[in-house]
């Protein structure tokens, strides 16, 4: 039988329930048990597909072509498993299916509402991934903060949920906050009271309390907390500010967080965690051989998470060269023909990111001539893929203001074109190429000796593509397609044949990174990095 946990969060939102989900997941996966994590976002978007960068990060893409939230990508990172559509769920897909529902006559005439039809369809949402028979426990993390009215269907489908299956089949793991005021010099628990008083208000009872802090608890405290909380002692975990979120799940360990969970599930300690590979990682992590710093030219630096599953895969194949890669941030629309030595001399590297629309391209196109004329290695990312053809075309082709019809639908030279299944659309949400298609790697090039092998599949999240009609001239000029998808002739991977590292996918390579399995591009794209930064030393 299927065991649940959900996690709540009180008090104030970025508290890291995410990361406190996957670092769980991964003590209970360590242990030998299956376990998946899923998110359900109080907002009334569909999914975050249409959402802009600036209010909600990155939007993570599955392999089955979910547009989802961005703590999918910790939970794949920290896992090594692939989520699906139904690792995601939003307010905006229950009331949908539920107005679908009732179009549908499935009511029988019934007043709609709330409780139950909502709330049903939660708990529905809820089972689904256990319902498969693949997981001994499913993680449920719940967004916001109790006490949010859009929150509140969610927590109410959480205390059905939990009298339905049972103290011992469900609980509840509630993260909050211990504040440490400098004035008094103390940590305060009031915060906390409260937030588990407002939970308590709802009929839930939590079943253990990690508290957020930035400095140690004693056990006063904790018993202080445990008594006005009504929580085990040992229930009260403490989650202390941390260099990596990889230290979490050992910081977790220390705490005895998975042996709780598992009393309070009448589950059996099957072995303690094996976490040495874990171990390894980050030690090559903490200790690193080297240092490179590899530049990201995007639109959207002033938010980070904007290009969280980038910034990652940046630290996964730093560990994996024992190198620390520092990244530096440069919006595009500060990159001129001008300033361009100025802005990206000192670097080692070059990534260009993926984004839409017609804001700092230029930029983009004049960081990428850089880069390509002084053998700085570059790394394309979807539309940073396409901006590499462009500069290409204009600048070696002599294909004067050569563009993309997502910029310009008049240009003399359509090098990036809008793919035919995507030219009658106009819905946006959820209607791009999504998720995993497969590619063939031409053999002798950069990317076959990155990935060691001919056959892959990467995930996708685009409306353009490479134009067909301009392979051979690109070609013979010597950008090479290297990468093409076998069923479509999409061109996936283009690269320089006389460069030390010149590669643009128009995948997503970084939504694949994770700790277990860093990406082959990032990694010898880190490599070609510390190559030359070593030049440049000499």
């Amino acid at each position: 039988m299927t065991k649940y946990i959900f996690v709540t969060g009180g008090v104030t939102s970025s508290l890291g329930k995410g990361i406190i989900s996957a670092s769980l997941a991964k003590l209970l996966q360590a242990r030998g048990y299956s376990v998946t994590i899923q998110k359900f976002d109080p907002y009334i978007n569909i999914d975050p597909g249409t959402l802009n960068p600036y209010e909600h990060g990155e939007c993570y893409v599955t392999e089955d072509g979910a547009e989802t939230d961005l703590d999918l990508g910790h939970y794949e990172r920290f896992l090594n498993v692939p989520t699906t559509q139904a690792n995601n769920i939003t307010t905006g897909r229950i009331y949908q299916n539920v107005i679908n529902k009732e179009r549908q006559g499935e009511y029988l005439g019934k007043t709609v509402q709330v409780v139950p039809h909502i709330t049903d369809e939660i708990k529905k949402n809820m089972r689904i991934l256990g319902e498969t028979g693949k997981y001994d426990i499913v993680i449920t993390e719940l967004g916001g903060t109790v006490g949010d009215i859009e929150s509140l269907p969610f927590i109410e489908a959480v205390r059905q949920f939990k009298w339905e299956e049972g103290a011992n089949n469900a609980i509840v793991i509630h993260l909050t906050l211990v504040p440490f005021l400098a004035a008094a010099g103390e940590l305060k628990t009031k915060p906390t009271q409260h937030s588990v008083k407002a939970l308590l208000e709802y009929g839930i009872q939590p079943d253990i309390l990690v508290c957020r802090t930035e400095h140690h608890i004693n056990q006063d405290i904790r018993k202080k907390i445990a008594l006005f909380c009504n929580v085990n002692v040992n229930a009260v975990i403490e989650s202390i500010d941390a260099s990596s979120i990889y230290s979490v799940p050992l910081l977790m360990m220390k705490e005895q967080l998975d042996k709780t969970v598992l009393t309070k599930l009448k589950l059996a300690h099957k072995n303690e965690p094996d976490m040495e590979s874990w171990k390894d990682f980050l030690g090559r992590l903490k200790n690193p051989t080297s240092e490179v710093t590899i530049g990201v030219v995007g639109k959207y630096v002033e938010l980070p998470d904007a290009y969280k599953s980038i910034t990652e895969s940046f630290v996964h194949a730093g560990a994996k060269n024992e190198c620390k890669v520092r990244v530096q941030y440069i919006h595009s629309e500060g990159v001129y023909p001008d300033n361009v030595k100025e802005k990206l001399g000192h670097l080692d590297g070059l990534l260009v990111a993926p984004g839409f629309g017609s804001r700092g391209i230029e930029g983009k196109i004049d960081a990428i001539k850089y880069v390509r004329e002084n053998n700085v290695p570059f790394f394309g990312i979807c539309l940073g893929m396409q901006c590499s053809v462009i500069e290409y075309g204009r600048n070696v082709l002599g294909l004067q203001n050569a563009n993309t019809t997502e910029i310009d639908e008049n240009t003399e030279h359509p090098v990036i074109n809008m793919m035919e299944d995507q030219k009658n659309i106009t819905n946006k949400g959820g209607t791009m190429r999504l998720g995993s298609y497969p590619c063939d790697l031409k053999k002798g090039t950069k990317a076959f000796a990155a990935y060691g092998k001919q056959h892959i599949t990467e995930r996708h999240r685009h409306r353009y593509e490479f134009n067909n009609a301009y392979l051979n001239q690109f070609e013979e000029a010597g950008m090479i397609a290297s990468g093409i998808n076998p069923d479509s002739n999409l061109v996936e991977i283009v690269e320089l044949k006389n460069h030390p590292f010149f590669v643009g996918g128009q995948f997503h390579p970084e939504l694949k990174s994770t700790v277990a399995n860093p990406h082959p591009l990032f990694v010898k794209f880190v490599a070609a990095a510390m190559e030359f930064a070593k030049k440049k030393t000499k």
